[in-house]
């Protein structure tokens, strides 16, 4: 008791009191006329300032429809209690429909790329930076009795008239939807996918406004992220999550890192992205949210603290009190169809995992990992394969023997041993801001870090660039190497990955990144963001970096013609010179781009190059397709030049003995048949007579 004999958790009792009015829908004055009490009385007891005798806190779960003890316990609404259901939106006054979520369409649609975009999010929210984030991964295919209590739990019947009414063939998500139902009514099974992240900050803050719970739950292309080192600035990412569900439904279940509402475990919350349609007479825009009526705002839904029983019904038990949020993707699918059993869907998030975390998930002495994760499935909650946890030193042995060299500060000036790590530097120029236009540039050094392939490895001879939390940015090969080479692995570390103070490099790099975060290139954000002649540090920190690689590979000294193999000899034999031979003709082997603010199209194009002794003298072409009769052709307003190639004027002069050639194009807005924005582009090559114009 306190000195004035006010109970010591009568300020917990009062928040917990306040919950229950908002869930109720009732008022002060409400509650004080079902007690026969004052309504100064009962807001004495919401502040804290009083605690109502015990004969009363009876009444007051009465009058709450609560079960007996339930103010004790501070048990939220009983398991029976039908106050969580479905809220939808309604249709836009002004007759707009959204048939999708556009945010959706934004990447490949993949279940890998759920994974990579749930986990990237996971490693953003990083809580306690001594300990690392851990990710679990749960497949499990349920039927009977399992399925018919998630129905219940989700409140199936309520929402299954909403999704049949959505589901019109003639759109995309709708075919999505009927097939989903399908599939359901066919088979009398239900896959679902659960993500766990533990050590993570959770959905915290309110309801409506600004905090993580408003921006995962409630909003689109909205990024909380503030740290540069964070792997999505878009807002993206989260709906992949959704786009994962045959239905678009996904059940949320957050333990937070921080207080809401004086509590911090099972906060729950259901959203579904429906496209637009209409039930019985009345529109509806589309999502719809799962849980308790807000008697405050029309049509919505709050989160509410769930019971053990709703969480183990609802397949959301989470195994730890560590901070962090478990998604339920109801109706799980690999959108892409790679994967369409339980088997070839585990198969294929571990491997996906691997390949974009494997640098997270090394550790140095001492030094715990940024992340570990694991995957699993089970059938009707037994386990059919048992929970796999990514190995970054077997799926990437000579990768993360590097990493892990350069945390431990093992590395080497050159490769002597097989097992050696050379750690080399290579600058970056960050401009200034635009806001900042009179800033000095910033110098960062970037380390590069090279190793000798392990035998098993199936693609030498690549680099794997990464920045902040070491997740996969860039994959390519590395062209141009010296002849004697021999096989290696590259991994280049940039902004904070590097130096944990680097944030001006990881803020720029960040910005170079597209929404798939796979790359790093000219990019709106870039060039808005930063001062003029960010493009072109860019361009020279890429060649900066395989250049570098070149010299750290290339052999010591020279072999000898009594030491060379009989090919090699032959390829120096200084007899007659035969006349060269030339197979195929340069084609466009990738076209990359988007229509920029100004109207223009921009492009990256990579040309395949046949191997030969002389340059590659080529005019691309920009072309726009149409549905029948000739491509219109548009002119180029700039060509660049990025790697293994130069321009003059509207000519390309690739190098010799190269086989991929990369440039960049804008075209002429003035030059465009119709808005950039209405048209699909093409890019062709021909071949030049010379290198003028």
């Amino acid at each position: 008791m306190t000195q004035d004999g006010t109970p010591r958790d009568a300020e917990a009792f009062g928040a917990w009191l306040g919950r229950q009015l908002k869930r109720k829908g009732m008022s002060q004055s409400d509650l004080a006329g079902a007690l026969d009490v004052t309504r100064a009385a009962v807001s004495a007891w919401i502040t804290g300032r009083a605690m109502p005798r015990i004969e009363k806190i009876h009444q007051i779960e009465e009058a709450l429809d609560l079960a007996a003890g339930a103010s004790a316990t501070r048990d939220e609404t009983p398991e029976s209690s039908g106050y969580v259901s479905w809220h939808h939106r309604l249709a836009h006054s002004d007759g707009g429909r959204e048939l999708g979520n556009a945010a959706a369409f934004a990447f490949d649609a993949s279940l890998a790329v759920t994974a990579r975009e749930a986990t990237q999010n996971s490693l953003d929210e990083w809580w306690d930076r001594t300990r690392p984030v851990r990710v679990r991964f749960t497949l499990n295919e349920i039927s009977g009795e399992r399925l018919r209590r998630l129905q219940e739990a989700i409140r199936w019947d309520e929402l299954a008239p909403h999704i049949e009414a959505a589901s019109d063939t003639k759109h995309k998500v709708g075919r999505t939807l009927s097939d989903g139902l399908n599939e359901l009514r066919e088979t009398g099974k239900l896959l679902l996918l659960r993500i766990d992240d533990y050590n993570a900050n959770g959905l915290t803050g309110p309801e409506y406004d600004d905090g993580r719970f408003a921006a995962v739950v409630r909003r689109q292309l909205e990024s909380r992220k503030s740290d540069a080192a964070a792997g999505g600035s878009f807002g993206l990412g989260k709906a992949t999550i959704w786009g994962a569900s045959l239905f678009g439904l996904v059940i949320v279940n957050s333990t937070l890192s921080e207080p809401y509402e004086g509590l911090r475990e099972r906060r729950m919350i259901g959203r579904i992205d429906l496209p637009w349609h209409e039930l019985n007479g009345v529109q509806y825009a589309g999502p719809a949210w799962l849980g308790n009526r807000d008697p405050l705002r029309e049509a919505a839904a709050r989160s509410w603290w769930a019971g053990e029983r709703t969480i183990e019904e609802l397949h959301l038990t989470r195994h730890s009190s560590d901070a962090g949020t478990s998604f339920l993707v109801v109706g799980a699918h690999d959108p892409a169809g790679e994967a369409t059993t339980l088997e070839e869907m585990h198969q294929l998030l571990v491997r996906g995992l691997a390949n974009d975390f494997w640098a997270s998930m090394v550790g140095g002495s001492g030094r715990s990992p940024m992340l570990e994760v694991s995957v699993r499935a089970l059938r009707d909650d037994k386990e059919v394969i048992a929970e796999e946890r990514v190995d970054p030193h077997v799926c990437e042995p000579a990768r993360a023997r590097a990493v892990r060299a350069f945390l431990d500060r093992t590395t080497v000036s050159r490769l002597a041993k097989t097992d050696d790590v050379v750690e080399l530097s290579v600058p970056l120029t960050v401009p200034p801001l635009k806001t900042d236009a009179g800033d000095r540039p910033v110098e960062h050094r970037a380390v590069l870090l090279v190793t000798l392939a392990a035998k098993s490895s199936e693609k030498p001879n690549r680099l794997i660039a990464m920045r902040g939390t070491r997740m996969t940015i860039l994959d390519r090969p590395v062209t141009g190497v010296p002849l004697g080479s021999p096989e290696f692995q590259a991994v280049l570390l940039a902004g904070t990955a590097a130096d944990s103070g680097a944030s001006a490099a990881e803020a720029f790099l960040r910005a170079a990144e597209p929404p798939e975060h796979n790359d790093w290139k000219p990019t709106e954000d870039l060039t808005s963001t930063y001062a003029r002649g960010a493009t072109t540090r860019l361009k020279e920190f890429r060649r900066a970096v395989l250049a570098t690689i070149r010299t750290a590979v290339k052999p010591a000294e020279p072999v000898g013609e009594s030491e060379a193999p009989p090919v090699l000899r032959d390829l120096t034999d200084l007899g007659p010179a035969q006349a060269p031979r030339t197979k195929g003709y340069p084609t466009v082997r990738s076209a990359i781009g988007g229509v920029d603010k100004d109207g223009a199209w921009r492009i990256r194009v990579e040309v395949k190059l046949p191997e030969r002794e002389d340059p590659w003298v080529l005019r691309p072409l920009l072309r726009f397709a149409t549905r029948s009769g000739p491509k219109p052709e548009a002119r180029w307003a700039s060509l660049s030049a990025e790697s293994n190639c130069e321009v003059s004027g509207d000519i390309l002069l690739c190098s010799p003995r190269e086989r991929i050639a990369v440039f960049t194009g804008v075209s002429e807005v003035t030059s465009h048949p119709a808005a950039g924005r209405m048209l699909v582009a093409e890019v062709n090559l021909i071949q030049a007579k010379d290198g003028s114009r």
